[in-house]
Formats: C-alpha cells, structure tokens, sequence
C-alpha cells in the first residue's frame, strides 16, 4: 500500500487517539526508516526512546526467531527460565532485589503504585496512603498513572481522578517538606522529566527526598521508563544523583522494540505482595522476556552505555552551538541522547519542515524539541542533523 491508502485505511478503522504526520513508515535498520514511497529519514525519535538499539537490531530480531520458535507464550502459573534470566540481570545491575514484569511503562508504574499502597497499609495504617508526585510530570495513562502525572491537560475530561496524590513543582525542596508527613506512602519522581519538556533532576532534590521518605518510612520511586536503560549515559539514570529508589520502573527500551515493562523493588517494599496481590497475563511472557535479555547484553557488550555518554555531550555541544547563532533558541538541557532544546517560537514547523528534509524529531508542548535518537547513533549522524536543523532555523 501507499501512504494515502495506509492513511485511509487507519482512518476508517482505527480510534482517533493520536496526532499522526502524514507519512507511513513501513521498515527500519540502525538509526533509519523509510516511508511507504521509499523516502529515507534520520531517526532521532526512535519510537519515542524504545528503539534504543536502533531498528531491527540483527540480536534481537534472532532471540525473537529463536524463541518464537520454541514458545511464545505460557501462563505464570508455571516458572518461565527467560523471565527468570532477564530478573537475574536487572537485579545484578541495579540496586533492586525483585523484579515484577508487565507490558509497558504504565503497566509499570500502576504496579508501583499498588505495591506502595499496600505497603503503606502494611507498615502505617489506613491512613498511609497519600502519594507525592511532580508537577509536568508524566506516568502513564491508565486512571490511576494519569492521576500520578502532574498535567492536567491528560487529566481533563477523565475525572473524577483518584484521592491521595499529591502535586509539587519538580526541583522544589520545600515543597518536599511541605507535603511529605506520617500519611505519605511514596514519593513518585522522574529523575528527568520525559514528556515534560526534558527537566532533569537536581542531585539535591532527589537526595532530599529520599532523606524524607527515610524519616517517615516512605517508599521512594524513580520512573525510569523513558530514562533507564543506557539512555543518559548511566545504565540507570538515578545512578547519576548518588540516591537510590526504593523502587524503580523500566519499559520503553527493555525490550528493544518489543512490548516489556518491569517494576523492580528492594526486598522489604517487595515481600508485601503475595500471590494474587497483582499479576499480568502477558507480563515476562518468554518471547519479551528474550528480547529484554538480549537487548541488555547487546547495550553491555557494545559499549552503547559509554557511546551514550559520549555522543551525548557531542550533540548537546552542537545544539549550544546552535544556540548562540539562533535567538530563539532559550536553553539546551538534558544527559546523554536525552536532550531537550527549548524555543520561543512554535516547535510544530521545525519538526514539520526536519521531516521534509528527512530527519524525524518531536516537539513536546508548544516549544520544547526533545531528541531521543538510537544509542548505537554516531557522530557523523549527529552532524548530519545538525546540519538539518541549521538549515531549517535559517528558514523560520
């Protein structure tokens, strides 16, 4: 089919819940796609942090042959040996103990929140229940992560919401003091702020609300599912801030393309589900379960951590070059391949007229670019966006 015809058919047969570009892509390798008339674009979205490998990465698509081969699915009434392996190498290389997996990162953090919850029931009382979260946050949009992110334009027309969350402006220590108390069962953070307009966490901040949840025997819970996993340089993003969570939240780009999600827990907040407390028909089912196995090893054993960090700071000094030729350029932030470039103007037409000139990129709110390319990306690619983005900050 052509893009038209694509086009047509999703709009006759699939819910309008999202904002689609004109074009179709239909294949992908490494860090580029190609759309259904054979256009080719440099891809610095990368399914919005999920491809982290790059497309059809060659180990992946073979641990997906391979054990599709021999089962895709069983149910978790019995013990799956890749759910098991993949649990194994998240707890090595993290500070958790017990992994719970699920399909997405919504998935993820409502697994989080029940476990807090019931937690909080556990060890104070009926009324410890209250969660705190971040304003511009972002967790999921199922009614109790919808609730859990602080924005209420993805909160309108859904409510009522759920009680006991509580809202603060990210970065701001008094309001931690201000809101965390004896009724608190967690503290819900993203050490950056994904959808929020690429806001990272001050080393302060996080440490100072772990120090609270200490005091008042609160589980601190880091949303990692757009951040973890390589993404900023780190194989965690909090193992940038010397503050470990309680509990952390993966997905995106645990499964290298492949629909995973985990929540990971240290052994107390962990030991208070038992079985029937929570549980997913597909969650750790073998097939992403070897796509999150082999997908962890390819990032360790290329060195794509490493080249994160590096190309990463290569970009980011490319875009503060920019930013001293372009005035409406106002701040460059991020870590790693998670960068956000803020404007003054609409975003909208910069990414429209990047697309035509075959470079992918995604504006967030009216005036924030955020680039989340593959971490296999090279310096030679980030210069060729570059050049891209120059050419079109010259048009506008």
């Amino acid at each position: 089919m052509n893009t038209k015809e694509i086009i047509e058919l999703t709009q006759k047969y699939v819910m309008n819940t999202y904002n689609r570009f004109p074009i179709a892509i239909v294949k992908g390798k490494g860090a580029r796609v190609w759309d259904a008339e054979g256009k080719e674009y440099l891809d610095f979205v990368a399914g919005i942090a999920v491809c982290s490998l790059g497309h059809c990465n060659e180990e992946i698509v073979s641990a997906i042959i391979s054990q599709s081969q021999k089962l895709m699915h069983i149910s978790n009434l019995y013990y799956i040996e890749p759910q098991a392996e993949l649990a194994k190498i998240l707890v090595e290389n993290s500070c958790g103990d017990k992994v719970f997996f699920c399909n997405s990162g919504a998935e993820a953090n409502e697994a989080a929140i029940k476990l807090a919850r019931k937690y909080g029931k556990i060890y104070g009382g009926p009324s410890k229940y209250e969660i705190v979260t971040a304003y511009k946050s972002f967790h999921g949009r199922t009614l109790a992560t919808l609730t859990a992110t602080g924005q209420t334009k993805y909160q309108k027309g859904f409510e009522p919401l759920l009680p006991g969350f509580k809202y603060i402006p990210f970065n701001d220590i008094s309001a931690l003091y201000e809101s965390i108390n004896e009724n608190t069962c967690a503290v819900l953070l993203e050490p950056i702020q994904g959808e929020g307009g690429v806001y990272v966490a001050e080393k302060e901040f996080l440490k100072k609300a772990r120090e609270l949840c200490d005091k008042y025997n609160a589980l601190l819970i880091f949303d990692e599912v757009q951040c973890g996993l390589g993404r900023t340089g780190k194989f965690l993003a909090y193992q940038h801030f010397d503050v470990e969570p309680d509990i952390f939240t993966l997905a995106k780009a645990l499964g290298g393309g492949f629909p995973i999600g985990a929540m990971v827990a240290k052994e107390k907040p962990a030991s208070v589900f038992s079985p029937g407390d929570h549980a997913s028909t597909f969650g750790g089912n073998p097939l992403a379960c070897s796509s999150g196995i082999a997908s962890i090893n390819y990032l360790f054993k290329n060195g794509l951590i490493e080249n994160a960090n590096r190309v990463g700071n290569y970009f980011k000094q490319k875009l503060i070059e920019l930013s001293k030729t372009f005035s409406f350029i106002k701040e460059v932030r991020g870590l790693g391949l998670m960068l956000g470039l803020e404007l003054s103007i609409n975003g909208k037409i910069i990414v429209e007229k990047c697309q035509e000139k075959g470079l992918l990129i995604n504006c967030i709110g009216e005036n924030i670019l955020r680039f989340l390319p593959p971490l296999i990306i090279t310096e030679n690619e980030i210069d060729e966006a570059i050049y891209i983005l120059r050419e079109v900050f010259k048009e506008v």
